[in-house]
């Protein structure tokens, strides 16, 4: 048994265990009628010859009439017995592919933020969605293979048989002749099927990235583009889907030419035989109706077969990902959660991703109750530290605390309701806005959400929608502008009223109206809580208790806002930068700053702000 082989027994064997075999009863009836049906397929064959030799040659006209309804018969249950069967298989089928693609999305969400930066959102509908398909279409082509064609096949040989074996014989001499080439086709339908997959994948990504991507696209003036690179991957998928088209129809191909032989066979021997009267045209009718209707059957498990080959290689993506280890787990004995305004704390973490060295021995501490600000270059490693305060990421080294507790000790939805996030993407769902603030909870009085959205400013633009909480915020919250969009989010983090808050960027994308209205939700956001916020405005946190400066993942200098300028360094630059106030701060060697109003000395060099600029937040 080649390894191929034993690898669809494993799949077929999961599939089984797992989803089918819940709906066993339904799938023994549906079995029943489908040998019925298949039954009947040859008891239309045997009454040929009655109806040729009793009938039509001796001029029996009282077998005309059982024979007449003898064929209504069989018709009548062939047909009640298709319906029936279709409809219990549609209803397993259907349920088991509903229960397979919420199984694999329950996996997919549990994974970490690793696994979905390695597997696009394309990829991943293609798996849930059209994989699940192709498996489930294929898996009712095997019931039904296995109950009505694998019997119609079967009790049409036997009519075949009882009419004259060597005719049979005759007839499947081609059989053995197709083993080689069938399992050439197979095995060649598998590989172009599994690229036909890998390439359907890639596409869905490309149109994901395509229509989240539209306003860059037309600004950039991307459209020929994009088209054409969507294009050449569709001429890609084209040409793999045909190929693995070519490798299925060639399986029922030979089917046809070794029935051509057989019938050419059967027709030369057995033809001299009726001449010769050895055998009547009854009889023959009858044969040629039970190989006839034989090889329709034959051609549907040929061409099963080849359908499976590519069903294969989607179950066996789908199994990958079933069986891909979900890294981030809660511990077996979990510590409860910290009550009141935890503290957080740091200490000599160092976290890699590959090679790349995101944090390096870093140790901070915020206060519980205070307000810390992280400020620094585009990748010092200030988001980071919510990835891991919130165990999206663990660290290689070193220690994550929250109220004196390892992160790594506490059960992950108790982690993470002690936090609540409001970034610069401030990303809704597509649904109203009242289930974007809600997420769920059902527990909200009027009275709450109305304080909610009071105290986030939701209030102020809530008149102009016109279906109020109802409105639809379209894909990604599209139909509100940055301004709402951030206080529609602010209000839900009102609404979770946890003890941790942390803010990354929140006000970054907005003007200045927007911005001013945003940082007055966030300053009553973060009453009493323990915030830490992560900010390349300064005027966004001037007020903080405390600001600690990274620089390439670690912490360089921290303290009070006057406490930083009057030292100098890294943060009195970068508000030498951000504020034209006129003023000269003075580093600790005692040599004179400029003040960001002084003119370059030398128009012919790149500006100094220009450089430090590019050092603080990149090029």
């Amino acid at each position: 048994m080649s390894s191929k082989q034993k690898s669809s027994r494993e799949l077929l064997g999961w599939l089984w265990r797992d989803y089918l075999r819940h709906h066993i009863g339904v799938l023994a009836i549906a079995m029943f009628f489908m040998l019925l049906e298949g039954s009947m397929v040859g008891a239309l064959s045997y009454m040929m010859q009655p109806m040729f030799d009793t009938v039509f040659v001796a001029g029996n006209t009282d077998a005309l009439k059982w024979v007449s309804l003898a064929f209504l018969l069989i018709f009548v249950i062939r047909g009640g017995a298709g319906v029936a069967q279709k409809v219990l298989l549609a209803k397993i089928t259907q349920t088991t592919a509903a229960h397979l693609r919420s199984d694999l999305l329950r996996r997919l969400i549990q994974q970490d933020t690793s696994f979905h930066q390695e597997h696009p959102p394309g990829f991943l509908i293609q798996r849930v969605q059209t994989d699940v398909g192709a498996v489930n279409q294929v898996w009712q082509m095997i019931v039904t293979g296995a109950g009505r064609d694998v019997i119609s096949l079967i009790v049409l040989l036997g009519v075949a048989i009882n009419v004259d074996l060597v005719w049979t014989l005759i007839m499947l001499v081609g059989v053995p002749l197709l083993l080689l080439p069938v399992g050439a086709a197979q095995k060649y339908v598998r590989k172009k099927a599994s690229a036909a997959r890998d390439l359907g994948a890639s596409l869905a990504t490309r149109l994901d990235e395509i229509f989240h991507g539209i306003i860059p696209i037309k600004l950039n003036s991307l459209e020929a583009y994009q088209q054409k690179r969507f294009d050449d991957q569709m001429s890609w998928f084209v040409r793999s889907e045909i190929r693995a088209l070519f490798g299925t129809a060639s399986i029922t191909g030979a089917m046809d030419v070794m029935a051509g032989l057989g019938f050419m066979g059967v027709l030369f021997y057995g033809g001299h035989e009726i001449i010769a009267g050895e055998k009547t045209v009854g009889e023959f009718m009858s044969f040629f109706t039970a190989i006839g209707l034989l090889f329709d059957p034959m051609r549907r498990l040929a061409s099963m077969s080849g359908a499976w080959q590519a069903a294969a290689a989607a179950l066996e993506r789908l199994k990958e990902l079933m069986d891909a280890p979900i890294k981030m787990v809660s511990p077996a004995n979990p510590v409860a959660a910290p009550s009141g305004r935890p503290e957080v704390t740091l200490t000599n973490v160092c976290l890699n991703y590959g090679e790349a060295k995101i944090l390096r021995d870093l140790t901070l501490t915020a206060e519980a109750g205070k307000t810390t600000a992280l400020v620094g270059a585009s990748g010092a490693g200030k988001s980071t530290i919510f990835n891991l305060l919130t165990r999206l990421v663990d660290p290689q080294n070193g220690s994550v605390q929250v109220g004196g507790i390892a992160v790594q000790n506490m059960a992950l939805p108790k982690l993470r309701d002690l936090f609540s996030v409001v970034t610069q993407e401030a990303l809704l769902f597509d649904e109203s806005l009242r289930e974007n603030i809600l997420l769920g909870r059902t527990d909200v009085t009027d009275e709450q959400l109305e304080a909610v959205l009071d105290a986030a400013h939701v209030s102020d633009f809530l008149p102009k929608l016109a279906d109020g909480l109802e409105t639809l915020v379209g894909p990604r919250g599209s139909a509100l502008s940055g301004g709402q969009r951030q206080r529609v989010v602010i209000a839900r983090a009102l609404l979770r009223d946890t003890p941790i808050l942390l803010l990354d960027e929140a006000t970054s994308a907005l003007d200045a109206q927007s911005e001013k209205v945003v940082q007055e939700a966030l300053d009553r956001l973060s009453g009493g809580r323990t915030t830490i916020v992560i900010a390349h405005r300064l005027s966004t946190i001037r007020n903080a208790d405390k600001i600690v400066v990274m620089d390439r993942g670690t912490v360089v200098d921290q303290g009070s806002h006057e406490d930083l300028l009057a030292r100098g360094g890294m943060y009195a630059d970068l508000y030498r930068l951000q504020f034209e106030d006129g003023k000269t701060i003075i580093d600790p060697q005692g040599a004179a700053a400029l003040s960001s109003r002084q003119p370059d000395h030398d128009p012919s060099q790149t500006p100094w702000h220009r450089r430090l600029m590019n050092k603080i937040f990149g090029s």
